[in-house]
């Protein structure tokens, strides 16, 4: 896997650990930059104590006024240096933490596309909705450390020598005093990663359960089952609480440690120095130095338990990166040789697509896709079609043929670019009605409406107040399930492809609809090789060669008349369709005069437009269909 904006690879399978250091490393200059700022400015934070004591010592004890004077001017001196390094700190750790958080997101994108239509199979939309979210924010977070945590080490170590200086006992104190910090606050952070890991997964499942429920709500009303998922939901929700408490419990014992030692420490410090003061041991301007010291080894010691725990809630965020990234696709395929920027594929050289029109082939139901017509198949059970659709699509591993080549020893590009997948359910993304179905190209007004009309999408263009201007919601929430389902067909319709595998594209919409989608795009696709899943005989009946599939492979083939002629199976089949037709009104019928079934693209008279032949992953649609 290669990050190509950055130009620096991210191997597939890293350590957490690694994966945090190859963001380090991805901003070595800034880095350093960030570090030599912190150690800076929590240096300068260590000087004022020792101007003060020579002020005090020197100018304020004896009164003598100009030594006085010259050590305020050096004191206010250090306080803007100090403000200023501690501006550029700052600013150098919020680019480190900028740059850490899209070089993630970017390797995540890029892994999204490498898995294309395996992505569902391999990981849950939750999952990726919880990377993107929370882990992304986390591990940048994590990048703080490199700034403050450096100088924190530069500091402690300063302070050391200057209370060697002033007495070996108190630098003693100090060296002993922060390993003790860690020795308390590391079984703490042990404990938080384990919790804050069980924690991400929880939630990660709950966002995959919320998806698929705001997915499917349409559907659940219809069946009777949302209360059924809610229910569900809300269990797993307090299971999730539950462990959020864990996390909390253990995080603020973690967060008190970090405020309450370093105090406890600045009084394990300051307790022996004013004893050693009112022994005449320590001068008045060396006790206020020692105070001071102490005082500020705060910062650095609150920064290591704060670093502390960080690190091992961005180790965890970033356990769940590694473990996405080192997903493969469920196969690969040769990288295409005459595009350089392909690097999704084997290293051995792909074949070259035909060059001329050739058959699709389908070896495993025995399906031969003739170029040039509109071909039907068919099946009682729909997914034995769309299976065979997915091989000829080349998203399910086969050893189908386009002419005398293998699909599978071709580039994935040059395949995408002659073969189209039109999913029944395909996202729509947000936008204008023209960009919708326009994809990633702009059209001519004379090709869209050429499609609008094959489509029968007529009326839908007409009825939206700014026409082909007007807005379209995510996933066409503002359309019935017809007009959705024939804006998909007209997306597929202007893409034109050299071969177009369309699923149930006539299945959300009434049957006089129907009947003119199937006649128009007979003709509008003639002398291109088509391929549609449907047991409507409507469809059927415009098909140039049908294929009966009975438990997967082909029964009998011919056209729709001659398989209702010699095959009591296929008859059996549509004629549930015909029935439909006739009498079905309840389900097939136009009820609200928008081209849809059930009034909203509804097969299973509940009104609710979703009913369909399939289910269809969505994610699935996106790479199907959307590659053009």
């Amino acid at each position: 896997m290669t990050d190509t904006t950055s130009g620096q690879g991210i191997p597939g399978h890293r350590t957490a650990g690694r994966y945090l250091w190859w963001l380090v490393a991805g901003q070595r200059g800034r880095v350093a930059a960030g570090a030599s700022y912190g150690s800076l400015w929590m240096v300068g934070l260590m000087l004022p104590p020792y101007v003060l004591s020579r002020a005090i010592d020197g100018g304020l004890v004896p009164g003598r006024m100009p030594v006085l004077l010259g050590w305020v001017a050096v004191l206010l001196g250090v306080g803007v240096l100090n403000a200023w390094l501690a501006v550029m700190r700052h600013r150098t750790m919020t680019r480190i933490r900028m740059d850490a958080t899209f070089r993630t997101v970017r390797a995540v994108v890029a892994q999204t596309l490498r898995l294309g239509a395996a992505l569902p199979h391999k990981v849950t939309a939750g999952e990726v909705v919880t990377i993107g979210i929370g882990d992304v924010a986390v591990i940048s977070r994590t990048l703080t450390m490199t700034g403050p945590g450096v100088g924190g080490v530069l500091a402690y170590a300063v302070v050391a020598v200057l209370l060697l200086a002033v007495s070996p006992l108190l630098a003693v104190v100090v060296l002993l005093g922060v390993p003790l910090l860690a020795v308390l606050v590391g079984p703490l952070l042990g404990r938080l990663q384990g919790a804050e890991t069980r924690y991400r997964e929880r939630q990660s499942g709950l966002a995959a359960r919320l998806t698929d429920l705001v997915g499917g709500l349409r559907v659940l009303n219809g069946l009777g089952g949302k209360e059924v998922f809610a229910g569900r939901y809300r269990r797993a929700s307090q299971a999730l609480r539950g462990e959020g408490y864990r996390v909390g419990a253990v995080t603020s014992w973690v967060q008190a440690l970090g405020i309450g030692l370093p105090t406890l420490f600045l009084a394990a410090v300051t307790w022996p120095a004013a004893r050693m003061a009112a022994q005449g041991t320590l001068t008045v301007g060396e006790l206020v130095a020692v105070y001071g010291y102490a005082a500020a080894l705060v910062v650095p010691v609150s920064f290591f338990v704060e670093g502390g725990y960080d690190l091992t809630r961005g180790l965890v965020a970033a356990r769940r990166v590694v473990r996405f990234l080192a997903l493969e696709p469920d196969r690969t395929y040769p990288a295409d040789r005459n595009d350089p920027a392909d690097r999704t594929g084997d290293t051995g050289a792909a074949q070259d697509a035909p060059a001329v029109a050739s058959a699709l082939c389908d070896p495993a139901s025995g399906v031969e896709v003739v170029p040039g017509l509109l071909t039907a198949v068919t099946a009682a059970r729909p997914a034995e079609s769309q299976a065979v659709v997915d091989r000829l699509g080349r998203f399910a591993g086969s050893a189908a043929t386009w002419g005398t080549v293998r699909l599978d020893e071709m580039a994935p590009r040059q395949l995408r670019d002659r073969i189209l997948v039109a999913d029944n359910e395909a996202d729509l993304f947000a936008g204008t009605l023209r960009e919708v179905v326009g994809g990633r190209r702009d059209r001519a007004e004379e090709a869209i409406d050429r499609a609008v009309r094959t489509a029968m999408a007529d009326d839908i263009v007409h009825g939206l107040p700014d026409g082909l201007d007007a807005p379209v919601e995510a996933q066409g929430r503002n359309l019935s399930g017809g007009q959705r389902q024939r804006l998909r067909l007209v997306r597929a319709l202007l893409a034109d492809p050299e071969v177009l595998l369309a699923v149930e594209p006539t299945s959300a919409v009434d049957a006089h609809t129907e009947a003119g989608i199937a006649t128009r795009l007979h003709t509008a696709r003639a002398g291109r090789t088509t391929v549609v899943t449907s047991t409507s005989p409507l469809l059927l009946d415009r098909a140039d060669r049908v294929y009966f599939l009975v438990d997967g492979t082909v029964a009998a083939v011919g056209s729709h008349r001659e398989l209702l002629d010699g095959q009591p199976g296929y008859r059996r089949l549509v004629s549930r369709g015909e029935d439909e037709d006739d009498g079905g009104e309840s389900e097939r019928d136009d009820r609200d005069g928008d081209g849809d079934k059930g009034g909203d693209g509804d097969r299973n008279g509940d009104g609710e437009g979703d009913g369909t032949h399939t289910v269809r992953t969505p994610e699935v649609s996106v790479a199907k269909e959307d590659v053009r």
